[in-house]
């Protein structure tokens, strides 16, 4: 057994620990721990379950997912990705059944990183994940409605249009004093992401709304007057009960959060490697996720999972290890120890407008005109998993996507299978394409795909090509024998060309058949690689390469 594979980052890292390590992390840590204090707080109460049990699983969870994981920056915790399931499975399970749920879910995904099952994750098409994230962002923001204006409903809907049928016949009963709070802290947040985007906004403009409502005694609810306060320190040490015969019943919602969790800790994990340029390992970040959701219900926590925002900022804020996540952590235990009684006096209508800002920048929105200009069938696939997920439930879209998935795979495939007589003319117009008889300059590197790069295989590009820095300062890659692509592959080509870019260096693509062709300029791709690095053969390509090399332009070249 290669005990060197199932080495956390975090004992990786330690080998070269030093005390200038160590401040970046504590600085990046208690940075982060501030951002996600609201946020905890929020998505407790938006999924119905007491507030510190947010806190509680960002703790437990956060500690433990940055001690055993595969990487460098991950911050876990309670995500907005949950609300929607969890709110569903408190009304019908109660507690009990949610805590049973996530230790399930648990399970699962232990297994999925033990078995190797991590990067199998990523074989869910970029339309479903979008039309994922479009729809509980939608979910979300509706549910924040009611405390966001202070409307009198007394047990809100659990369905979509039925929740929006109470809101609009309550509006006119709203709160004139919570709106114009929600509306300040609204503003607050979003100014100073625009004006100030290094100051954490979620915790002044929390810290600002609490100041406000005990210094001019708004009449406004908060969080005492709906849960009594939030308890010090963490909840006991408590077995859930556990009863066999809900596992069946269970089951599906469990298998629900096991892929949404796995989906966006993987996600976030590769935003963390985009940012940091480090290479996580997905299946020690799975084994990380499932320990974390084993051991969080047992303090009363809920579902965690990698949190894309909080990650981002951990980045941003110099983080350079795992023991950051851990500050995170316990910055958040001692919060959660001293200045509990404290979070009685914040009103529930801050924390809604936190969590407008949450769905908004979660929804995926600024890919929707990129989801629009793909084929017709992806565009469907996008908008029945969007449909299904706003309008129906959640475990039936990710069943659903799951199963268009897999059509999706089939017709891609198999569009690609022809039978052509060889003509004298093919045998004339393939010779510019072979790489026999040419000379390849030593600082060109040349790869190429074979067969369809569809979602599932974009991961053999990042196996391929996984250390920038020892490539030489060209990299052609060939497309010819590459018999088809879907968004997910090209976002893969995408996210090569970007970390290039970065190094220093050029991506030049060549010899793209006809499929390909058509699908790079449906979505414009020669704007974002740049048309001279788009080549019809391999003899162009080395053409472009040379010209760069021997006229000095890769920072030109490079966009």
């Amino acid at each position: 057994m290669n005990l060197r594979r199932w080495t956390p980052a975090s004992i990786r890292e330690l080998r070269h620990y030093d005390r200038r390590a160590f401040a970046a992390d504590l600085v990046a840590g208690v940075t982060v721990g501030l951002v996600a204090l609201p946020l905890a707080l929020a998505f407790a109460i938006a999924s119905g379950v007491p507030p510190e049990a947010g806190v509680a699983t960002a703790v437990v969870a956060g500690f433990l997912i940055s001690a055993l994981g595969g990487s460098r920056a991950q911050i876990g915790g309670p995500t907005g990705a949950f609300v929607v399931v969890i709110s569903g499975i408190v009304a019908v399970h109660g507690l009990d059944g949610l805590h049973m749920i996530t230790l399930m879910a648990g399970v699962l995904i232990l297994l999925l990183g033990v078995s190797g099952m991590g990067s199998a994750v990523r074989f869910i098409p970029r339309p479903v994940v979008i039309g994922f994230t479009n729809g509980i962002a939608v979910l979300i923001a509706s549910t924040q409605i009611k405390d966001f204006l202070g409307l009198p409903i007394a047990h809100p809907s659990g369905v979509f249009l039925p929740r929006l049928i109470e809101v609009a016949r309550a509006l006119p009963q709203l709160s004139p004093a919570t709106a114009l709070l929600g509306a300040a802290t609204l503003a607050v947040v979003i100014g100073m992401a625009r004006f100030a985007p290094r100051v954490p906004g979620a915790i002044v403009a929390l810290v600002a709304s609490t100041a406000a409502v005990a210094a001019l005694q708004l009449p406004v609810d908060t969080i005492g007057t709906r849960f009594g306060g939030i308890a010090a320190g963490l909840p006991p040490f408590r077995l859930p009960h556990f009863r066999p015969d809900l596992v069946h019943v269970l089951l599906g919602p469990a298998i629900t959060v096991a892929m949404l969790g796995a989906i966006e800790s993987l996600l976030s994990a590769t935003v963390s490697d985009r940012m940091s340029g480090d290479r996580h390992d997905p299946n020690m970040e799975l084994v990380a996720q499932g320990v974390a959701n084993i051991v969080t219900p047992l303090f009363g926590g809920i579902p965690a999972t990698g949190a894309i925002a909080r990650t981002a900022t951990n980045v941003r804020a110099g983080a350079r290890t795992p023991v950051a996540g851990m500050v995170h952590a316990l910055v958040l235990l001692v919060v959660l120890l001293w200045l509990g009684p404290l979070a009685r006096l914040v009103p529930l209508a801050a924390l809604s407008a936190i969590l407008f800002v949450v769905a908004w920048h979660m929804g995926e929105w600024r890919e929707i005109p990129d989801m629009l200009r793909l084929t017709r069938t992806e565009v469907t696939v996008w908008l029945v998993t969007f449909g299904l997920t706003v309008f129906a439930d959640l475990t039936v879209a990710v069943e659903a996507g799951m199963m268009l998935a897999a059509l999706l795979f089939i017709r891609k495939v198999s569009s690609t299978t022809t039978v052509t007589r060889i003509t004298r003319e093919d045998v004339e117009r393939g010779r510019i394409h072979v790489l026999q008889g040419k000379d390849i300059p030593d600082q060109v590197a040349i790869f190429r795909i074979h067969g369809p790069f569809l979602f599932g295989a974009t991961t053999r590009l990042e196996e391929s090509i996984h250390t920038i820095d020892d490539l030489p300062p060209v990299v052609i890659l060939r497309l010819r024998n590459m018999t088809a692509i879907d968004s997910t592959g090209l976002q893969a080509i995408e996210d090569l060309a970007d970390r290039l870019h970065a190094s220093g260096r050029v991506l030049i693509l060549c010899g793209a058949r006809s499929q390909p062709a058509r699908y790079m300029k449906r979505l414009d791709f020669e704007r974002h690689l740049g048309a001279a690095n788009v080549c019809e053969h391999v003899q162009g390509a080395l053409d472009r390469a040379r010209e760069i090399l021997t006229g000095g332009a890769i920072a030109a070249a490079v966009r």
